[in-house]
């Protein structure tokens, strides 16, 4: 199969290159093959430039302008001195470590108006990618698809670039495997915090407007990356320089209205356009409604305690957003499905699918079967999954932080005091530390008795750990008496005694820390997942991705004038649209611009979602808006129909001249259906206005050194602010 898919995959996008469809909003392109395949599409839909000036190897380009930030989001540098732009929440843990009550940055925002006044971010990273090279052929060069040959194939290619270039690179999968791409990259770790805006401007709406258009929020962040001498990464120091990149973006100020070409280009996370309608099925009527369940439960504590004091609102701000985020969204997932009939359209896909395969002598129907029928087998150990990462990972955090203890309680030997180095007790107290600086008891015990049943109610008992198979599922007395047991037996719930006893090796505490009942949880639910649920996910997920990876193929082979795209997998992509409206429901049109006059008609003084800075009222009513503004009133935010994803927040929204008009930083809430199944009807990317961001930057924070650092064009000039 995958000796002729390059040649499919060749008359497929040529075909496609040949005709352009009306499908031109959907797909997350290479940008290495925009050449080859966009570039004529893009031009007819207005982009000025040429595909070299979005992706070269051979100068610069804009390509180098665009930073997989901190491993999951997206940044793009506008100045030449190293700034980046991202989205408010993809620096929010960074604003939340350096908050407290004394210097609340969550609250009132952070400026640095020097470079000496710029905080820096321990473990914080800026990815820049040099190359993307297709890499098929010598991937399977003599493996018969056997996956060890591959990964030994993969292995040698991958040494070989990083010895020859020293710069880092892996090679990924497209098409589960039909293609491969070598992504070659340089990495800077010394980032530093420049710029944020209250949470009341940044995360304005909250949780109520999350996903939701029309929206408001200044979701932005700025950053300063640091090089060495050589302009090359170095870890964090004082005597690295600002980063002076080969190209940055410039910076409309001319606005957007609706039919202007825009582009969105960044490192979208993760997409599954191509998976079955039973698989989809399954995911929208099962597997979300599992999910959203155990986070609702979370929420319910973590709300309610943020609400309570400034000092829990501080420790589990960061953690509200990354619960709270793909809880709406699975919400938002599930609505779009179920609108635009998803499922029944895959099923009627796969109908013509496989009468084209029959008319084209191709053996289709008998991998779709066995793909149907394996996700069939498997919905328990996909469930088990599921419940274990609702409860290990986004639930009572004390189960994951014990297995911090592992290495000590291994190698302390009582009778030994130097069998654990001071070196390595002071490392797991400073470890200690960042974790307990952000934990409350009381929060993580009552989480933990919100999940408890809801986990064992959606697990059988083969999947539980042998501490939790004698518990009754269906009495929640007697689940809360044993999470208020395990916390009051537990040395972890009482930081400062723990530490105390790990740096001096107290026998005592040493003790009571094998004997912890916390910690023997962990293990045990730790050891459940792994040697059960584990393999059993990882034999599914591997006879899955194969045979969806004869899906595609057999696809591009009986569709040869159908256009292909590659899932989405944190590698760098552009896609492209319009500036545009949408019309979700029935007798409701949405209009792509958002203003301040919104911003002040959701205005609830004291709220924890709808409040805003005296500052931003001030500026309001003097109607100062500066260069920012346009017909008496100021952008906020648009929506354009590029296809986003997860990992796109931060991306920037780039006009047909190359310049900067937005910051994409979230999806309405039908739109999140993308990952699945897109629609050009509904789907639409939201993105924060370039002209927003900027007057906060310049009018609110009065922050002119930034705004001198930038290059601003106005009718194709550039301009001095």
């Amino acid at each position: 199969m995958n000796q002729s898919l390059s040649k499919i995959l060749m008359v497929c996008l040529v075909a496609f290159g040949m005709q352009f469809q009306s499908l031109a909003n959907e797909g997350m392109w290479i940008p290495s093959l925009l050449a080859q395949f966009n570039e004529p599409e893009m031009k007819t839909m207005g982009l000025k430039l040429s595909a070299e000036d979005l992706y070269s190897v051979n100068k610069s380009s804009m390509k180098d302008a665009i930073v997989l930030f901190n491993g999951g989001c997206t940044a793009e540098v506008i100045s030449s001195q190293g700034l980046i732009l991202t989205n408010h929440h993809c620096g929010y843990g960074q604003i939340q470590s350096h908050s407290s009550v004394e210097n609340d940055y969550l609250k009132d925002g952070f400026w640095a108006y020097e470079k000496s006044q710029e905080l820096k971010n321990e473990g914080v990273t800026a990815t820049f990618f040099v190359r993307i090279d297709d890499v098929t052929k010598a991937v399977l060069e003599g493996t018969n698809d056997d996956p060890a040959a591959i990964a030994a194939n993969i292995k040698k290619l991958t040494e070989a670039e990083t010895g020859k270039t020293g710069y880092d690179a892996i090679i990924k999968p497209f098409f589960y495997g039909n293609q491969y791409f070598m992504l070659v990259s340089k990495t800077y770790n010394d980032i530093r915090l420049v710029g944020a805006p209250p949470s009341s401007v940044g995360k304005y709406g909250g949780d109520t407007d999350n996903w939701i258009w029309p929206r408001h929020t200044g979701d932005f962040s700025i950053f300063r990356i640091y090089a060495d001498a050589n302009n090359e990464p170095a870890e964090i120091s004082d005597d690295n320089k600002p980063y002076e990149p080969s190209y940055h973006l410039p910076i409309s100020l001319d606005g957007v209205k609706e039919g202007d070409f825009t582009m969105v280009y960044g490192f979208p996370g993760r997409t599954q356009q191509y998976l079955p309608a039973v698989e989809v099925d399954f995911i929208v009527n099962e597997i979300n409604p599992a999910r959203i369940d155990m986070r609702t439960a979370s929420l319910s504590v973590i709300d309610a305690a943020m609400k309570s004091t400034d000092k829990l609102r501080i420790q589990y701000a960061a953690k509200q957003s990354r619960i709270s985020n793909a809880w709406k969204k699975w919400q938002g997932e599930n609505l779009g499905i179920s609108k635009m009939k998803a499922i029944q359209a895959k099923k009627d896909f796969e109908a013509e699918f496989l009468a084209k395969c029959k008319a084209n002598g191709v053996n289709g129907q008998e991998n779709l079967n066995a793909l149907n029928a394996l996700v069939e087998e498997n919905k328990g150990i996909q469930q088990a999954r599921n419940y274990f990462i609702e409860m290990a990972i986004y639930g009572p955090e004390l189960i994951r932080m014990a297995r911090s203890f592992d290495a000590l309680l291994e190698n302390y030997n009582p009778k030994n005091k130097e069998s654990v180095s001071m070196e390595d007790r002071n490392k797991l107290i400073a470890q200690l530390d960042a974790f307990y600086k952000d934990f409350d008891a009381t929060v993580d015990k009552n989480i933990f008795k919100k999940l408890l049943p809801l986990y064992l109610a959606g697990n059988p008992d083969t999947f539980l750990p042998a501490a939790f198979k004698s518990l009754d599922k269906t009495n929640q007395a007697q689940l809360n008496t044993y999470v208020e047991t395990l916390y009051k037996n537990s040395l972890l719930a009482d930081a400062e005694t723990l530490k105390a006893g790990i740096l001096s090796l107290d026998k005592k505490v040493m003790k009571k820390l094998k004997a912890d009942p916390m910690i023997a949880l962990s293990k045990d639910f730790f050891s459940a997942y792994f040697t059960q649920i584990a393999p059993a996910y990882g034999q599914y997920n591997k006879q899955h991705d194969e045979l969806i990876k004869t899906f595609i193929a057999q696809q591009m082979e009986v569709f040869p004038n159908k256009r292909f795209w590659s899932d989405a997998n944190s590698t760098l992509r552009i896609t492209y649209g319009k500036v545009s409206g949408s019309a979700p429901h029935d007798g409701m049109a949405y209009t792509p611009q958002t203003t301040i006059e919104g911003v002040m008609d959701k205005y609830i003084p004291g709220d924890s979602e709808f409040d805003l800075p005296e500052k931003m009222l001030e500026l309001y009513e003097a109607k100062d808006y500066g260069q920012y503004g346009m017909d008496n009133t100021l952008p906020v935010c648009f929506t354009a129909s590029n296809h986003t994803t997860g990992g796109n927040s931060g991306s920037p929204v780039i006009d047909g001249n190359g310049y900067l008009i937005g910051l994409n930083f979230d999806r309405s809430w039908e739109s999140t259906m993308s990952d699945l199944y897109f629609s050009e009807e509904i789907c639409r990317n939201i993105a924060v206005d370039i002209r927003y961001v900027m007057f906060m930057v310049d009018k609110f924070a009065g922050a002119k050194n930034l705004i001198n650092e930038m290059t601003f064009m106005k009718n194709g000039e550039q301009v001095k602010m």
